[in-house]
C-alpha cells in the first residue's frame, strides 16, 4: 500500500512561544495572574517564594534575601 497523505511527508515546524495564535495561548493570561497571586499571598503570610534563578533553585524571603539551596544546606 501507498500512503497517498502528503502532509505525513511535512517536518514537524513548532511555533514560537510568543505566537498569539498558538494553540493554548489563552492561558498565559492566566498563568501570569496566578503567579502574580502567589507570590503576593506568599509575601502577606511572610512566607518565603522557591523558584530558580539563574539555573539555580532559590528561596526568596519577603524582606528580599535570596537564598540558594545548595548554601542553605551548608547552614
Amino acid at each position: 500500500m501507498t500512503d497517498n497523505n502528503k502532509d505525513s511527508q511535512k517536518p514537524f515546524k513548532t511555533e514560537k512561544v510568543n505566537n498569539p495564535g498558538r494553540k493554548y495561548a489563552h492561558l498565559d493570561k492566566w498563568i501570569k495572574l496566578t503567579g502574580e497571586m502567589a507570590r503576593a499571598q506568599a509575601e502577606a503570610k511572610g512566607r518565603y517564594e522557591v523558584y530558580i534563578k539563574n539555573g539555580q533553585w532559590v528561596k526568596e524571603y519577603p524582606n528580599g534575601e535570596i537564598i540558594p539551596f545548595s548554601e542553605e544546606e551548608n547552614d
